[in-house]
């Protein structure tokens, strides 16, 4: 693993190099017709893109701006280009920015945001859902637009040891000329474990391409996935972490890598092959209009003025999954059900392939068009494959082939300074998921008041949705059901966002009411002793729905203080969920980062000093299964709360022109007393840890 690893360092550098020599070679023949001014690119509000707003041209060169693109029609929202320097050291934290998801401790292992409005929806292979802190979908890569080669190279590490955690990230964007772009990203992450059975190798990658013309529009990404994570269990008894002195009856303590765990030799492997294509030919007319270079100087440009699209978007999805298992013994100890006798490999595949066809009539090109509109029909293709068994227990691959058309449409405006909307509406009208529908708004209002920004954001849907393919049909080795009677899930949410751009202040609050909640339950059974005791339980899970309502509630305010070179920035979040049993939330989460800033060197060197707290309140989390690598509700038998134990780290953050650097001590309030710190019932977090990471941006 570890040649492999340096083996894919060296490709990439060469790569690199390769790529930079053949951008001089491009720009010296375009010269700067490269830079993204010269498309005329504008913000949502109308403005030009000027990337040297966020940070002085020193670390963002003119010409450089990157943004993202919508998953089904292909609209695009600019971004900033990521150099700033608060919170890098949170940049390759499992639990998020801000502490805000459970996970099972290691690096890149699954993980749940405990802020219920910020989970996203399921997808059709729910497998890889858990991983989103490194798989990303096609929303999620950054296109870049640059006048000459950028290249981010970042570098994390901690210090335990053998058991050290390591991720290597790349990214390369480079232009053939104004309009024609492409780059690639590597994302390798390795996570020995601190405890037992534990490891995570990841080796994520992928290639994307660009190009924006007046009349043609085109954006291509092709990547892969590779995820194979060790699957421990869990810890066996919790005394380990909460009473380490007793555990070790006076004797010395257990390490981290000495507490013995509930499985070994068991091993998750996902597998994706993603590639993902939305291009759009516009119809329209140019416009002239006239630009003073000087006093003396007039020049003509001409605007091209789009005036109808027509939208192309096609998705090909290829997912394996392998739950490899190999201690037979242990299964039958384990697991209230063992099929498919001593084999010891589960498979599950799945296939997908969706066109989206649409027409929109473009917003702004005349008076009248005060917002663009869109219609578009979209059709799916799935393909899944599950283990099965004949009549007379020979093993077999069952296939369901399912087909899907959807009809919809879209109203947008993201011209303007004042306000902005988008509404989407669609209906599956044929197929698995006929009657399936969705409506979905979102907006904004901006205005000045007592002489600051304010921005008023409204949120809302209207969501009837089948239960996706996994939660109707899942065999495996331990877990089976097939679900044919699943109700859709109506799901009604409204939510609202205010924000003081001086103030630094953002209250956001809404509601949420679900029927036909849909979960992975525990219905693990207990095991009897001689005595007629409960020793021990065997452990199952079953697809259920609740068929009442279920309401969450959510407040959230983040605020941003500042006093000198000294700095506050807090976030605390209320929820309920009125059916804690069966979608449990923390009533109270929360998130503090105190820390000083200020610039050495003449200000050439920027430097953070502070300490940032994690806490949230105590509550029956969910609970890991190893077999489906999802989060499921505990045993009912024998639940367990985790929670009201804070996480504080304290670390140092250098910003010196194109490089980042932070070094930090994670964990540092790690006491021996009764500690509960968890962020997965029985999947304690990592003990204290040194840790630090490295970022260069290079732009020649």
């Amino acid at each position: 693993m570890m040649k492999q690893k340096y083996i894919y360092i060296l490709i990439l550098l060469l790569c690199s190099t390769l790529l930079t020599n053949a951008q001089t070679q491009l720009t010296n023949r375009f010269g700067s017709s490269a830079s993204g001014r010269s498309l005329g690119q504008h913000d949502r509000n109308g403005n030009p893109i000027d990337t040297t707003a966020v940070v002085d041209a020193s670390t963002i060169p003119i010409g450089l701006y990157s943004w993202k693109v919508s998953r089904r029609l292909g609209n695009i929202t600019p971004i900033p280009v990521d150099t700033l320097q608060t919170g890098f050291q949170n940049s390759n934290d499992t639990g998020g920015p801000t502490g805000q998801y459970n996970y099972l401790g290691n690096l890149g292992s699954p993980r749940l945001s405990r802020i219920f409005f910020d989970r996203r929806e399921e997808s059709q292979f729910i497998f890889t859902d858990p991983y989103d802190f490194t798989v990303l979908r096609p929303e999620d890569v950054t296109f870049t637009n640059t006048l000459s080669p950028f290249t981010n190279l970042t570098y994390y590490k901690s210090f335990n040891s053998r058991d050290s955690e390591e991720r290597f990230k790349s990214y390369f964007a480079i232009n053939a000329n104004k309009r024609l772009g492409f780059g690639f990203y590597i994302d390798y992450l390795y996570g020995r474990g601190l405890y037992q059975n534990q490891s995570t190798a990841f080796f994520n990658g992928g290639l994307f391409s660009s190009y924006r013309g007046d009349k043609y529009n085109m954006h291509f990404i092709l990547n892969n996935d590779n995820l194979k994570m060790r699957e421990n269990g869990g810890i066996t008894d919790d005394r380990y972490i909460t009473d380490p002195l007793g555990m070790a009856e006076g004797k010395k303590q257990y390490s981290s890598s000495d507490i013995p765990t509930h499985l070994n030799k068991v091993w998750n492997h996902n597998t994706s092959y993603h590639a993902f294509l939305t291009h759009r030919y516009n119809v329209g007319f140019y416009k002239e209009r006239t630009d003073s270079v000087n006093a003396d100087s007039v020049r003509i440009i001409r605007d091209f003025i789009p005036v109808t699209s027509f939208i192309h978007t096609l998705e090909y999805d290829r997912n394996g999954r392998k739950y490899v298992t190999q201690d037979h013994a242990q299964n039958q100890e384990y697991f209230e059900n063992t099929f498919f006798g001593n084999d010891s490999i589960d498979r599950d595949k799945r296939t997908s392939i969706r066109n989206t066809f649409g027409i929109s009539l473009r917003e702004g090109f005349n008076k009248w068009a005060k917002a663009g509109l869109t219609a578009f029909v979209t059709h799916e293709y799935r393909d899944f494959t599950l283990p099965d068994s004949t009549d007379t227990g020979k093993r077999i691959a069952k296939h369901y082939k399912e087909n899907v058309v959807y009809v919809g449409g879209e109203l947008l405006k993201e011209q303007g300074k004042l306000l902005h909307y988008k509404v989407l509406g669609e209906i599956a009208v044929a197929g698995e998921d006929a009657g399936q529908f969705r409506i979905e708004g979102n907006g904004d209002l901006n205005f000045n008041f007592l002489k600051d920004s304010v921005r008023l954001e409204a949120n809302a849907y209207i969501k009837n949705l089948n239960p996706v393919f996994f939660y109707r049909h899942f065999h495996s080795k331990h877990y089976w059901w097939d679900n044919t009677d699943m109700s859709k899930i109506m799901r009604t949410r409204v939510e609202g966002k205010l924000s003081f751009q001086r103030l630094g202040t953002t209250l956001r609050v809404g509601v949420e009411n679900i029927k036909n909640y849909t979960y992975v339950d525990n219905t693990s059974i207990p095991v009897l002793n001689n005595n007629g005791e409960v020793s021990s339980y065997k452990n199952n899970a079953m697809v259920k729905q609740h068929d009442g309502n279920i309401q969450v509630f959510t407040a959230m305010l983040q605020q941003k203080l500042k006093l000198g070179i000294f700095h506050l920035d807090g976030e605390v979040a209320y929820q309920k969920s009125s059916e804690s049993s069966i979608l449990p939330l923390p009533e109270l989460t929360a998130y503090g980062n105190l820390y000083l800033k200020t610039g050495l060197a003449k200000k050439v060197l920027q430097v953070e000093l502070g300490a940032d707290v994690r806490y949230f309140t105590k509550y029956t989390a969910p609970d890991y299964s190893p077999v489906i690598g999802q989060f499921y509700l505990q045993n009912p038998n024998n639940k367990v709360s985790i929670g009201g134990c804070p996480i504080v780290n304290v670390y140092a953050n250098l910003h010196l022109k194109r490089t980042r650097f932070f070094i930090m001590m994670y964990n540092i309030n790690q006491t021996s007393g009764n500690s509960r710190y968890f962020l997965a019932p029985h999947y304690p977090v990592n003990p204290r840890t040194l840790k630090l990471g490295l970022s260069w941006n290079f732009f020649d």
